[in-house]
């Protein structure tokens, strides 16, 4: 078992930053892939980021590409999403998530994750 926590959300301007954080504890933490997601009010869940166990690749959906960066630190148990250039349409609630399939087919359309948390929630004001 996993458990996955997330923290950092909170409410912020148009242009501005946030760093999300999910501290991972029970089974080894290094083995498993980790994914961002995020589901808006009146949206499905979509695939946010993704990255393999060792932090050496990393995989993102189109929308947050250049804006979005993926981060892991093995020793803390802990993976790390930055936001930069937030738009009103990043309100979301965001979820991470592990699981042992290869991180590069998180963003595959109906994929799911073995372990999730509970989300934080983003809001993005204009």
């Amino acid at each position: 078992q996993v458990q996955l926590v997330e923290s950092g959300g909170g409410l912020v301007q148009a242009g501005g930053s946030l760093r999300l954080s999910c501290a991972g504890s029970g089974r080894t933490f290094r083995g498993y892939a980790m994914g961002w997601f995020r589901q808006a009010p009146g949206k499905e869940r979509e695939f946010v980021a993704a990255i393999n166990w060792s932090g050496g690749s990393t995989y993102y959906a189109d929308p947050m590409k250049g804006r979005f960066i993926i981060s892991r630190d093995n020793a803390k148990n802990t993976v790390y999403l930055q936001m930069n250039g937030l738009k009103p349409e990043d309100t979301a609630v965001y979820y991470c998530a592990a699981d042992k399939a290869p991180a590069q087919t998180m963003g595959v359309p109906g994929h799911d994750m073995a372990y999730w948390g509970k989300g934080t929630l983003v809001t993005v004001s204009s």
